[in-house]
């Protein structure tokens, strides 16, 4: 993952947490990303770990009290000393797991994970004459959504951001080879069958094209959070201080996050920005999966070969086989990580009047679809690595394949008015195999222009790619 130029996210760092899982505990994982592929998204795991969860949460809550702290309408909670803000600050930024085990620890007693959250905040501040009398001020007219809501908001916004850093990587390599082989044509397939040539690069600036579409979509998605109640209404916030204006200090407080605000909710953020998120990355998910059973097929083609790793093993019984697993690998976690993405966009903004709690255990699951999207991109790059083309092979198809003229040949038959050049073209190529003599004595009896002749005669299945070249160098 680092060789692709994925990078830890600030608020999430991966050493606090995380070394990685001894190889008998990854005996016992009920699920690879915390077992056979642990140590490949462990970018992940500070983030949408249960300690990034928790982690998150005190983010929020903290945040949250010294945004209270910092507006005159709350006279009841007085500016703080800068001091008591970075010791405060402090507490999230060092924020460890044997704190986040004391807070599950209250949690078993009490059987509420944000309130656990509350009642660790208010335990530590309560040891602190400066601040103690104003604990109640933690979780001030909260319901345990605007945290959940808040903290996920940060946590999938961290996710995007390890995510599309890999997807921009794995498009960079995709740019490079697309570059060097752009020039370099090849048979084209349409249906499965041999078709107008094109380059190997051009094909390649396809999915380039498409990839950095997806990336840009799914960038684009504002992710929305809630802060207005137990029902959206600021109902409690108004009954203990009326006068004061809640929305602008609750837009504030979510937009001072990164996060957009959300203005109208029931109980819950109604989802629709995640949904959207997750609609964007199974779709762009798609394209990677297009791209790797496309790839997948040229090598079968011999297209391309795959570079050999000496110490490897590609099949238990035949010793000759170099097999494509990492292509195969990128289809079978774009299939997982979708199921759960279309899962999400179908189920989150879903809820039974002001809220029912089946969205809780759905987002746990964020994590594990951002680990199968991860394994699949890391995957499809390692396939790139060892793609070594075999520009012999290429070249053979073309040349045993000028029945592919008879596209270009009806075309300026059509131009110059001879009489049913399609059909001309249909007797002389349909389901057979055209040779070079053939096609060339077919066009040098046709009543054109001499010039025009010269040009046809002049073509051949190698340099009939049209403006593919520029097309492949251009993206």
């Amino acid at each position: 993952m680092v060789a692709l130029g994925v990078r830890e996210d600030p608020f999430f760092p991966r050493d606090t947490l995380w070394g990685g899982p001894t190889e008998e505990g990854a005996l016992w994982a009920l699920s690879p990303v915390d077992g056979r592929y642990a140590s490949r998204v462990n970018v992940l795991r500070p983030i949408f770990s249960e300690f990034g969860l928790i982690h998150a949460r005190v983010r929020v809550e903290v945040g949250w009290f010294l945004h209270l702290a910092a507006e005159p309408a709350i006279a009841e909670l007085p500016s703080l000393p800068p001091g008591v803000v970075e010791r405060l600050e402090g507490w999230v930024r060092h924020f460890s797991p044997q704190e986040a085990l004391a807070i599950k620890g209250i949690e078993r007693e009490i059987n509420h994970d944000v309130k656990a959250v509350e009642y660790w905040l208010k335990r530590r501040l309560s040891e602190w004459p400066e601040v103690a009398p104003y604990r109640e001020f933690v979780h001030f007219a909260l319901t345990s959504e605007d945290v959940n809501n808040v903290a996920y908001g940060l946590m999938v916004a961290a996710g995007r951001r390890v995510f599309l850093s890999l997807a921009r990587e794995v498009v960079k390599k995709l740019r490079s080879l697309a570059h060097a082989w752009a020039a370099v044509p090849m048979v084209s397939r349409t249906h499965g069958q041999p078709a107008t040539p094109t380059t190997v690069g051009k094909e390649l600036a396809n999915i380039v094209a498409r990839m950095e579409r997806g990336i840009s979509t799914a960038g684009e998605v504002a992710l929305m959070a809630k802060f207005n109640g137990a029902v959206g209404n600021y109902n409690a916030h108004r009954v203990a201080y009326p006068e004061v204006d809640w929305e602008r200090i609750c837009r504030a407080f979510v937009e001072g996050l990164g996060l957009s605000f959300n203005a109208y909710s029931i109980q819950i953020e109604p989802h629709d920005s995640l949904a959207a998120l997750a609609d964007a990355l199974a779709r762009l998910n798609t394209v990677l999966l297009d791209a790797a059973r496309d790839l997948w097929g040229y090598i079968a083609l011999g297209y391309f070969r795959q570079r050999v790793e000496q110490r490897e093993v590609g099949s238990s019984t035949m010793p000759h086989k170099v097999n494509p697993i990492d292509f195969e690998n990128a289809e079978g976690n774009v299939g997982v990580a979708n199921a759960l993405w279309r899962h999400f966009a179908e189920k989150l903004p879903v809820s039974r009047w002001q809220r029912d709690l089946s969205d809780s255990t759905v987002l746990r699951n964020l994590g594990v679809a951002f680990a199968h999207t991860l394994l699949a991109w890391e995957s499809f790059a390692r396939g790139l690595d060892r793609l070594a083309l075999d520009e012999e092979a290429v070249a053979a198809d073309l040349d045993e394949a000028w029945e592919l003229l008879a596209e270009a040949v009806q075309v300026v038959m059509r131009r110059y008015g001879l009489p049913e050049p399609y059909e001309q073209l249909k007797a002389l190529t349909r389901g057979k195999r055209v040779r070079e003599e053939e096609m060339r004595t077919f066009i040098a009896a046709l009543p054109l222009p001499e010039r025009v002749k010269e040009e046809l005669l002049a073509l051949s299945p190698r340099n009939y790619i049209g403006s593919a070249v520029e097309l492949a160098r251009r993206v």
